[in-house]
């Protein structure tokens, strides 16, 4: 027998033990050794070849690299090559065992084979015990990719993800049994069925504080803002346990102990505990000292005084130390000056500003502002970003912030502003980034858009009294461009992008009522101020028709025919968020056998004309025109016609010619409470008279209250100059339980006031579909005549309610509304008017 034979059977011993150890390699990850045999040494060979063998998918050659050994390295056996080569391959995660075994000798090279069985891969998974709502959830988080190795790794992150998705909903038992069985249709894979046993759902039942005697136990319960205890009272508190969300209460807890002087609050301990019912939370504080200001001082500043700096900062000695607060008087204050602001109002970008405690002694702070004043810095580029519709000139004359001007953060904030209530980009991602240059002490402005679709197009329906129901078709493109307009390939459907507003609607119900309307504005006229032109066209009829047909000679209608021409600037005192505007109106209203739908004194057929000018001053500081979380609008408004009846001698026919002075005012004020709540209060009145006082307003121009103020009359004076007033939780002006504000032969009121709150709060801002719902409570009257005025005789209403903001269709909302006070009834009221409350459907903005 040769000696290499002798050899062989030496070894065999040996590589059956590493097979062995190889084998079972599934849960080891020490080397994998073997002893020599009996009086035996450890022998050293030269690799001389490996192959792969077992395995039907992995490439053997990919294979071979992982491990690590290439031919002619040397390999001692036992030694511990051999066991490090297995280790790599099954750190993989790909191999379910791995077994090593010598295939020859050749004098001293030695030939290795590595047999390998693969893994499964996952040909599909499923679930059991779940709904199919949870089921399709969970495999968008899970994220399974058929194909894949069925590894440890990917069993235990499923089994991870399933459990965590049922303990973020209060089911903290939740067991996940995950069990691999074959596919017959697919050889090497698996069906992966996940079995989920939910259990009982487990609530917080009650949450203590401990260590607290500077605030109440409930209050303290309140600061924890989404970590509730379920209470069979709190109908909205779902009690649920978030590792996540309780973390930031737990931060937003040591905020608030800060913010009222306890700066060295700690929470020393939370525990949750297992209870029958449920979980109970116990929270441990160490309140600490309170703390207060005492001498503040200021080092570093040149450009203003200790004294000026003091007056600007607000802060007195004796003050409750607060960071919070400190840091709004330092950074930004938004409901006033800070000293950041101070600064860079002026230019000074690279100001910056250190608050250093100098000495704490007893419960009292000494603090020391040091300041770095820099050099001013005036900016040098202003570069637009994202507006892949809109021309950048459009953008640019937003702007306050110019090339060469002094930086100044105020005109920063007010430029991101006015883009956001163009209307044309998002206003949640309207970005400003300064980008400074100390070398050349200047700094360059980077704007940041994204386009939205600001095209809308109108279907709605409304119904009325005579006209039945009406149907409005209408078109509103907000970016157009007419200087784009002569190019055909510029109508893709329209041209746009200079911000130009055009509308075309059209209101028909067949042969009884049709309008159609045409309005233009062009926002900058010539381009280089803030000067507005617009003009519209409008052209309605009505008629009354008896049975199904309607005969011109014989039959009873009204048609009205108008245009007008306004024109409007940006005003610079008080401030520039004033504007003028100012528009000349002519209407001819055309009537036969209608005057007593229409009242007024006026002759069953004629004509009666209205030439009116008006000019309106507002004020708009609001800062997001879809959801307005702060900021005000102010509109003071008169329309007048040439006073006919004050002329001596021969002069029109007061019906022929139409006359009245009319004043509006609307006000409108937000503010922001806690967190995304918004509070909006509004004011509202208006007043109709005539230049003689032996004359009476006619029916061309009145107030109606009631409803959601749409306008779709039910009589013919939504034809007319009449203004509708909404009043939740009352009937339609034109119905028959309305609020009476008429006598006799009149069509409304001539005087009219109302209060409006509401509390806004924000489910989406994603601009495709803005949505918020609102608590309202409101009050309002209009009156026939002055004599009969009393602002404090309202009708008062509360309710709920929701909006929705699409970019393609507007504002859409849905009140109920309730109301408190009874109709009383005349002859314009013969029902009794319904107690119980109505829901009201809204379409578009409405502003009284």
């Amino acid at each position: 027998m040769s000696s290499s034979f002798n050899t062989l059977l030496r070894l065999l011993p040996m590589a059956l033990v590493l097979g062995l150890n190889a084998g079972t390699a599934q849960a080891q990850t020490a080397p994998v050794t073997s002893p020599a045999p009996a009086g035996e040494e450890a022998q050293r060979y030269e690799l001389g070849g490996i192959t792969i063998s077992g395995t039907r998918y992995l490439d053997p050659n990919t294979l071979i690299g992982l491990t690590g050994l290439k031919i002619g390295d040397p390999i001692t056996i036992p030694g511990e090559e051999i066991g490090r080569a297995i280790r790599k391959l099954w750190d993989q995660g790909i191999l379910g065992d791995v077994s090593v075994s010598i295939t020859r000798t050749e004098g001293r090279r030695i030939f290795l084979d590595f047999n390998l069985k693969e893994r499964p891969r996952l040909s599909n998974f499923v679930f059991t015990g779940i709904s199919k709502g949870q089921a399709d959830e969970l495999k968008n988080k899970i994220k399974l990719i058929r194909g894949k190795v069925v590894t440890d790794a990917l069993l235990n992150n499923t089994r991870t993800q399933v459990r965590k998705y049922y303990t973020n909903k209060s089911f903290l038992d939740a067991k996940v049994t995950i069990t691999q069985v074959p596919d017959s249709a697919l050889s090497n894979s698996v069906v992966l069925r996940i079995n989920v046993d939910k259990g009982e759902k487990i609530r917080i039942r009650d949450i203590a504080f401990e260590g607290n005697e500077a605030f109440s136990e409930g209050k303290l319960q309140k600061k924890l803002k989404k970590t509730k205890a379920k209470k069979p009272y709190k109908l909205l508190t779902s009690g649920k346990f978030q590792q996540k969300e309780y973390d930031e209460d737990k931060t937003k807890l040591l905020d608030f102990y800060n913010a009222q002087g306890y700066r060295d609050a700690v929470i020393v301990s939370d525990t949750l505990i297992r209870q029958k019912d449920g979980l109970a939370l116990r929270i441990r504080v160490d309140e600490g000292p309170k703390y207060y200001f005492r001498n503040i001082t200021w080092s570093g500043n040149y450009l203003y005084d200790d004294k000026t700096l003091a007056s600007v900062l607000g802060i007195k000695s004796g003050s409750v130390y607060s960071k919070e607060t400190l840091d709004k008087r330092l950074n930004y204050n938004p409901t006033g000056q800070d000293i950041t602001s101070l600064y860079m109002n002026d230019g000074y970008l690279f100001f910056q500003i250190d608050p250093v405690e100098t000495k704490v002694e007893g419960d009292s702070i000494d603090i020391e502002m040091r300041l770095s004043e820099g050099v001013q810095a005036r900016i040098k580029d202003v570069n637009i970003a994202g507006n892949t519709k809109t021309s950048d000139h459009v953008l640019r004359r937003e702007l306050r912030t110019l090339p060469g001007d002094k930086f100044n953060r105020e005109l920063l904030i007010r430029s991101q502003r006015e883009i956001s209530t163009l209307g044309y980009f998002d206003p949640e991602k309207v970005g400003i980034n300064p980008v400074p240059n100390p070398a050349d002490g200047t700094v360059d402005i980077n704007y940041t858009v994204v386009e939205k679709p600001s095209d809308q197009i109108t279907l709605s329906g409304g119904w009325g009294g005579y006209a039945g129901f009406i149907g409005t078709v209408g078109l509103v493109f907000n970016n157009f461009s007419l200087r784009k307009a002569g190019d055909f390939h510029n109508w893709t459907p329209v041209p746009a992008g200079d911000g130009q507003r055009l509308s075309l609607n059209v209101q028909a119900n067949g042969l009884q009522y049709q309008a159609y309307s045409m309005s233009f504005t062009e926002p900058w006229l010539g381009g280089r101020k803030p000067n507005s032109l617009s003009f519209s066209l409008n052209r309605s009829i009505s008629r009354i028709t008896y049975g199904s047909t309607f005969d011109v000679s014989t039959g009873s209608y009204i048609k009205s025919t108008s245009a007008s021409l306004g024109l409007g600037r940006r005003l610079r005192i008080p401030d520039d968020y004033f504007t003028l505007s100012n528009s000349l109106s002519f209407t001819q209203y055309d009537f036969q056998k209608y005057g007593q739908y229409l009242g007024g004194g006026l002759p069953e057929t004629g004509k009666a004309n209205n030439i009116t000018f008006n000019t309106t001053l507002s004020r708009n500081s609001i800062d997001n025109p879809t959801f307005t979380r702060r900021g005000s609008s102010l509109s003071l408004s008169l329309s007048l016609t040439p006073p006919y009846s004050v002329f001596k001698g021969s002069h029109p026919d007061p019906i022929e010619w139409i006359e009245f002075h009319k004043w509006m005012f609307d006000a409108s004020w937000f503010t922001p409470l806690v967190g995304k709540l918004v509070l909006n209060t509004r004011a509202h009145f208006g007043f109709i008279g005539t230049y003689n006082g032996n004359r009476t307003p006619g029916p061309f121009e009145r107030f109606k209250m009631g409803g959601a103020g749409l306008g779709y009359g039910g009589s013919a004076n939504f034809l007319v100059g009449t203004e509708y007033i909404g009043l939740r939780g009352y009937a339609d002006p034109n119905d028959a339980n309305a609020i009476p504000t008429a006598q006799s032969n009149q069509s409304g009121g001539i005087v009219y006031n109302k209060y409006v709150m509401e509390m806004r709060y924000p489910v989406s801002l994603n601009p495709a579909a803005t949505v918020y719902v609102l608590g309202f409570a409101e009050a309002g009257n209009s009156f026939d005549q002055y004599t009969n005025y009393n602002p404090y005789k309202l009708y008062r209403s509360a309710g709920v309610g929701a909006r929705i903001f699409m970019s393609a269709f507007g504002l859409l909302g849905f009140d109920y509304g309730i109301p408190f006070d009874e109709i009383p009834r005349n002859a314009n009221n013969a029902g009794t008017p319904a107690k119980n409350g109505i829901f009201h459907f809204i379409i578009g903005q409405q502003i009284r």
